[in-house]
């Protein structure tokens, strides 16, 4: 389900530059790395109007991440970043408290193969 999703940087071009940027300033050259070809599996959902989080990889929603769990924090100018990190894979991004992020053009309804349109869940 993971590599039928689009890419973060398709969708959310200033978020995948912004996340690849403050991992680099953070030393977190391998992250960063894979911060450029995250997937958008699926939106929150959750309905507060302050959160745009993003579930990057297939994950239970009711269930701990589990061995190799860590949370990599980062310094954007305004609101929170936050990284689930399972082993050396982003799992989720916690956005919270920042302004409203732009689709990208090319992103506005993703394409999979054969040109059927790729839904993005809500979690």
């Amino acid at each position: 389900m993971t590599q039928d999703a689009p890419l973060v940087r398709d969708v959310f071009p200033d978020l995948a530059a912004e996340l690849v940027q403050l991992l680099e300033e953070e030393g977190e050259r391998d992250l960063a790395l894979c911060a450029h070809d995250l997937r958008l599996v699926a939106e929150c959902g959750c309905g507060d109007d302050f959160c745009q989080s993003l579930r990057t990889h297939d994950h239970p929603p009711d269930r701990p991440y589990g061995p190799g769990h860590r949370m990599v924090c980062l310094l954007p100018e305004c609101g929170l970043l936050n990284l689930d990190v399972v082993g050396r894979r982003i799992v989720y991004v916690e956005i919270i408290d920042r302004p409203p992020m732009r689709r990208g053009t090319a992103a506005a309804s993703p394409v999979g193969p054969g040109g059927a349109e790729v839904p993005v869940r809500e979690v």
